[in-house]
């Protein structure tokens, strides 16, 4: 009889175990307390119009690729990528860099807009790409032991992990030019970190957008996750949504299934666990049950920023970049203020996503839906969101319209839609709000972070962003790839790595 597996949540990394494993025989249900599938990876829907709720930028889809040959399928019969040669353009106060996928063009871009940093550009590439390769062993493999810092892999790496310099600090090696740094540098908020405290090891972060590209799915990249639930389903698995997990069905150490929130059981010989995972375990265990992840010691650890939101359905087609980053104008101040102080700015830095410059299906023919994110502290900030909610919301329409050609956006609104840190928190139950998950500090990362197999109870898998490899889609994919072949391992045979290109790190 085939061995049954319970996945907790319906988000890429939980799509992608869920798809893989119901690929090998496995008997798999995943149970989802929303009304969706794709958990931060979703769409929203309002009034003709459709958005991503989170990640909107697709990379590395060559991890995407190797996950679905695994299940026996192709990626590309599922989703239609379209890429974008301009990835983004970057707004400071006095000029803009639109950044490109051509390295010639972007030397060229570089060079008019500080003279010197072109040759930057290229010593940062070619350094980086031995870093990747150097890292994405560690990257594609369990760490969930000391020992495993002894082996020639981890030993050969240590040099590239740069573990005595911030972010900022490597990049100020190839580039002079404050504002190109930011460039190079401001990924690290993909992580929800400060540049000028993220580890150097993650300056892979921009190097795997120039080198792979950025991609859009037509649909959004909430595709991702429903065709993932797609193949599931077509290898026999099946998804209950709005079936919420109350607690794990635990005897002694050992999970032996879930609760389910309408009181019913179901039993399991596996459960995988993509729910956040510091709101699964103040929430699904029983106080005193874990130790190293008590709720006490959760709220010790240390986790990325927030995000607030907004959706918007104009009446008005923007003919502007897909990707528009907007910098403040102090930005170093800024991130401190998001990472540090936990305050909310008076000058907030904005991305700005106008998808449908791109793609027809996201909105009513002559209209645009546009998605607006700010970085904000997460919960621990205690920021009164129903007090600020309005305040900060005209602060970004205001910052949007001095600054970009999105001009008289309040005069052009059909629909709209908020997810502030509280709504993040209570309605999609992300712990204190943290978008991104736990820190990337290197005392939270690789042994140090809670490992795929969880080791604090038994028969219990991690996947997503809150365990080994970290956040963003390639890397939550890979954390499934992780987890998967351990569980294969334990009984058949691993999902191999068909590819030799590298792993990066991204939304």
């Amino acid at each position: 009889m085939a061995k049954k597996i319970i996945v907790i949540g319906a988000g890429p990394g939980g799509l992608a175990a869920a798809m893989n494993l119901a690929s090998q025989g496995y008997q798999v249900d995943v149970y989802e307390k929303q009304p969706y599938v794709g958990g931060r990876n979703a769409s929203i829907e309002l009034d003709g119009f459709t958005f991503d709720m989170g990640p909107t930028f697709l990379s590395m889809i060559h991890i995407a690729e190797e996950i679905f040959a695994s299940a026996g399928r192709n990626l590309h019969d599922y989703m239609d990528m379209i890429e974008l040669e301009e990835m983004y353009e970057l707004i400071f106060d006095d000029q803009s860099l639109k950044m490109t996928k051509n390295p010639e063009k972007m030397v060229e871009r570089l060079e008019e807009f500080s003279p010197g940093d072109g040759n930057g550009y290229n010593r940062f590439m070619n350094d980086t790409r031995r870093k990747m390769a150097a890292l994405t062993p560690i990257l594609q493999s369990k760490m969930d032991r000391f020992s495993h810092y002894l082996s020639w892999k981890v030993i050969k790496a240590l040099p590239q992990l740069t573990v005595t310099k911030s972010l900022y600090d490597v990049l100020s090696g190839y580039f002079k030019d404050e504002r190109v740094k930011y460039a190079f540098t401001f990924q690290s908020k993909y992580l929800g970190m400060s540049p000028w405290e993220c580890p150097g090891a993650f300056s892979i972060l921009s190097f795997m957008e120039h080198e792979y590209g950025i991609f859009h799915p037509r649909g959004g990249v909430n595709q991702l996750s429903k065709a993932m639930a797609a193949v599931l389903k077509e290898h026999g698995g099946t998804i209950h949504l709005g079936k919420g997990v109350k607690k794990l069905l635990l005897q002694g150490k050992d999970v032996k299934g879930v609760i389910l929130e309408d009181g019913t059981t179901a039993a399991a010989d596996e459960v995988v666990i993509n729910g956040d995972f510091a709101h699964v375990m103040s929430n699904l265990v029983e106080p005193g049950t874990l130790k190293k992840f008590s709720k006490e010691k959760l709220e010790k650890k240390k986790y990325s920023c927030s995000t607030f939101m907004i959706y918007l359905g104009l009446d008005k087609k923007y003919d502007l970049p897909h990707h528009t980053i907007v910098f403040s104008e102090d930005y170093k101040r800024n991130v401190e203020e998001i990472t540090k102080t936990l305050k909310l700015s008076g000058d907030p830095s904005i991305y700005i996503q106008n998808a449908a410059a791109t793609d027809d299906t996201l909105a009513p023919e002559g209209k645009s839906a546009l998605y607006i994110l700010a970085p904000v502290p997460n919960n621990f900030s205690n920021i009164d969101w129903e007090q600020h909610q309005e305040e900060f919301r005209e602060l970004v329409f205001e910052t949007i319209e001095r600054k970009t050609q999105f001009k008289n956006l309040r005069n052009h609104i059909e629909t709209e839609k908020i997810i502030t840190p509280k709504n993040w928190e209570e309605d999609i139950l992300v712990y204190k709000g943290a978008t991104f998950n736990l820190g990337h500090q290197l005392t939270q990362m690789m042994v140090l972070r809670p490992h795929n197999k969880f080791e604090e109870l038994n028969n219990c898998w991690l996947v997503g962003g809150g365990t080994h490899p970290g956040s963003g889609l390639p890397t939550i994919l890979e954390s499934a790839r992780i987890t998967t072949n351990a569980i294969l391992n334990e009984t058949s045979h691993a999902v191999p790595i068909k590819s030799e290109k590298k792993l990066g790190n991204a939304l």
